[in-house]
C-alpha cells in the first residue's frame, strides 16, 4: 500500500490503468478534454501488479482500475469519476491541474 500511497500523490492527477480496460482509456480521454495531462501508471506493466490492485481495492476502488487520485485522495473509479464530472463538481477540483496551453 505505501507503493500505491507515493505513486498517487507523485503528480496532481493521477491515474492507476491497464492496458486492456477500455474504460481505463475513457476515463483518461475526458480528462485530457478538461484539459489535465495525468500521470498514467499502467499496473499490468509492473512487477508488482497483483500487490497494487489489491491495495487499490483495500483503498476503497470498486473496480481496481481504474482509480483516479486528485491531490493524493482517492476519488475512485469509472463511476465516481463521471458522477462528479455530470454534477459539475469534477472540474472545480481539478481546476488546479488544468493547461490552457495547446
Amino acid at each position: 500500500m505505501d507503493k500505491v500511497m507515493r505513486m498517487s500523490s507523485e503528480k496532481g492527477v493521477v491515474i492507476f490503468t491497464k492496458d486492456s480496460c477500455c474504460l481505463c482509456y475513457a476515463v483518461q480521454i475526458l480528462f485530457r478534454d478538461l484539459r489535465v495531462q495525468p500521470t498514467i501508471h499502467e499496473i499490468d506493466n509492473d512487477p508488482d501488479c497483483r500487490e497494487i490492485e489489491k491495495a487499490l481495492v483495500r483503498l476503497g476502488c470498486t473496480n481496481a482500475v481504474p482509480a483516479v487520485f486528485v491531490s493524493g485522495k482517492l476519488v475512485g473509479s469509472t463511476n465516481e469519476v463521471m458522477s462528479l464530472h455530470l454534477s459539475g463538481s469534477l472540474v472545480p477540483l481539478i481546476k488546479p491541474y488544468q493547461s490552457f496551453h495547446n
